[in-house]
């Protein structure tokens, strides 16, 4: 039976009340579509696709991450859902769909959800911080067609979907039962997003997440210590912090498993990233 999740990140629209595309928005040197398309890989075993409008130009992507173009323009989320189900329909049973703008997304989040999935549940829709989320919920791919058919009968907002399907609404509660949420995200601001200018800037003057950094060999020697905590929004922010460059000599493995050296990697709260040299004997 198919069990895989893919990821699937809507980055059209028209940005109107923010004023320029948010796609494009900086964030921690990088850009908000490259931080939620990279969180999304961190947390589905299965594809991440991006949506783009029709000729949309597109910041660089996470290595992985592909982009399917919606071919109609100006019918809103809707059709980028529809888009975005129908491109990993083949590959995975059930996607986690988020818009560009949730600077705060936690892959434990989009765990959380997509285990609210469970069999005879079409839509996982949580209801967090007082307003349903239909752009940070999951879906069946399935619902790609029915999706499809709407939009065909000039429905195009995406509430329409839960009149047809079995949904699973998410309260606050249901959300930070899970302990792995409510220790990481406690104020599930993983749903919060940036529609104007004041919202970008409130969310770029919080704080980076708190994460441990742990030094080994002649790295530990070389930064002064084993292991501390620090505040970083990247693998890069991660490094310079422990006086480190990700160079062909120092490797990161992040959480004890994801060996890398991306330094725009997207670092979230409770992150561990092990630092080790690269060269042997190191």
């Amino acid at each position: 039976m198919q069990t895989t999740a893919a990821g699937i990140v809507l980055a059209g629209g028209r940005s109107t009340r923010m004023g320029r595309p948010k796609a494009w928005l900086e964030w921690h040197g990088s850009t908000l579509l490259h931080r939620a398309a990279a969180v999304l890989a961190r947390a589905v075993d299965g594809p991440v696709v991006v949506v783009a409008a029709p000729g949309q130009e597109l910041p660089p992507l996470p290595s992985g991450v592909s982009v399917v173009e919606d071919p109609v323009e100006g019918l809103g989320p809707m059709q980028g859902l529809a888009v975005g189900l129908a491109a990993v329909a083949d590959r995975a049973e059930t996607a986690f769909v988020c818009s560009t703008d949730l600077p705060f997304l936690h892959p434990a989040f989009v765990r959380r959800v997509l285990r609210a999935l469970t069999p005879g549940t079409d839509v996982a829709l949580p209801v967090a911080r007082g307003f349903r989320q239909p752009l940070a919920a999951g879906y069946r791919t399935a619902l790609a067609g029915l999706v499809a058919d709407l939009l065909r009968a000039g429905d195009l907002r995406p509430g329409m979907v839960f009149k047809h399907c079995e949904v699973t609404r998410l309260s606050d509660e249901d959300l930070l039962a899970d302990a792995d949420l409510a220790r990481l995200d406690p104020a599930l601001e993983s749903v919060v997003n940036v529609n104007s200018p004041e919202d970008y800037a409130a969310a770029r003057e919080q704080p980076p997440p708190e994460v441990v950094v742990e030094c080994f060999g002649v790295l530990a020697r070389r930064a002064g210590h084993r292991s501390r905590g620090v505040r970083a929004a990247t693998l890069g922010d991660a490094a310079a912090a422990a006086g480190l460059v990700l160079d062909r000599h120092v490797v990161a493995a992040l959480n004890g498993d994801q060996v890398t050296r991306d330094a725009s990697l997207p670092l979230v709260s409770g992150d561990t990233v092990a630092f080790l040299s690269a060269d042997a004997g190191g």
